[in-house]
């Protein structure tokens, strides 16, 4: 598609967000020219306060699946749009409600922590959400006394352990792109690029491994916080460690500086279905259509509201 073809199509999306009375919500790994086009581009707890603050008739969420349902859980009364229903994630298939159900009931009350890359009936049969934003306040504000099962991510629970001190009961899940990220891709930063801050993502299979060879230029961090660390840290260089859609962002919030992809295969092909073509027909043919049953939200709620009043 030519740069006059993506304009025109982009223009298309804006004025059929208008007439729709629609807000366009894009997640930090979208496509560069969806995130363009978005109103708000964040990630997961971002869009959360987003889908559940907004005006707007109508949710275009350009995500994956699992993030749809939470606008849908906050925003019942809105509809909500995904523009492809095979935009799913490998995390959140690693997990369902009745495994959930089973480890639980080996665990007579343990507190149940699960990550918001999850479907809304795990979340349903939850106790808390957490993004990684926010995945070690949650872990902190949950009495020491009490054990917790932290799902899915292995790679975001075992982090957890090392910054908050608290032994947790870990699900062995993964994001096939997060995991593919490996201490060796550090490593080699760390001699190639001696000048760069590394900006490591929690999920990635090297973030509890760059803790033990941190240095005051190891970052590990969430998207959002990569982004708030790269507008404010006075260096100009930067690799970072998570999915590469990520570095359109960063690169339009501190254009002046330069960032590289830690690991240039780290793209999420469930992000990259969503694209300025398919928004387009979702808005104009009002699908696809992202609902929840009505007692599934409403026991999924109370897990994302202690996620969003943590912060």
């Amino acid at each position: 598609m030519t740069a006059v073809d993506t304009k025109a199509l982009a223009e298309e999306v804006r004025k059929l967000a208008r007439e729709r009375d629609a807000v366009i919500l894009a997640h930090n790994y979208q496509l560069p020219e969806v995130q363009d086009v978005a109103d708000y581009v964040g990630d997961s707890l971002g869009l959360s306060r987003q889908a559940a603050a907004t005006d707007a008739s109508v949710i275009l969420f350009c995500g994956v699946h699992f993030m749809a349902e939470t606008a849908s859980i906050l925003s019942p009364e809105k509809t909500v749009l995904i523009p492809d229903l095979q935009a799913g994630c490998s995390l959140a298939a690693s997990i369902d409600a009745a495994a959930l159900r089973d480890w639980k009931a080996k665990h007579p009350g343990a507190v149940v922590v699960s990550y918001v890359n999850t479907t809304a009936e795990v979340k349903a049969e939850s106790d808390y959400c957490c993004t990684s934003g926010n995945a070690k306040a949650v872990v902190e504000a949950i009495p020491e006394d009490r054990e917790i099962l932290f799902l899915p991510d292995m790679f975001l629970g075992l982090w957890l352990e090392r910054v908050t001190g608290r032994k947790l009961t870990i699900w062995l899940g993964e994001c096939h792109v997060h995991a593919g990220i490996r201490p060796a891709d550090i490593e080699r930063w760390q001699a190639d690029a001696p000048d760069a801050e590394l900006l490591v993502h929690p999920e990635c299979g090297c973030a509890s491994q760059a803790m033990a060879f941190a240095n005051e230029r190891t970052h590990i961090l969430s998207t959002e916080g990569m982004v708030r660390f790269a507008r404010s840290s006075p260096k100009k260089r930067f690799v970072v460690a998570t999915e590469t859609g990520i570095i359109h962002r960063l690169q339009k919030e501190a254009p002046e500086k330069e960032f590289l992809a830690a690991r240039e295969s780290a793209v999420c092909r469930f992000m990259k279905m969503i694209t300025l073509e398919k928004a387009r027909d979702s808005l104009r043919d009002m699908k696809y259509v992202v609902s929840v049953e009505p007692e599934v939200a409403a026991a999924a709620r109370g897990a994302i509201d202690r996620m969003v009043a943590i912060g």
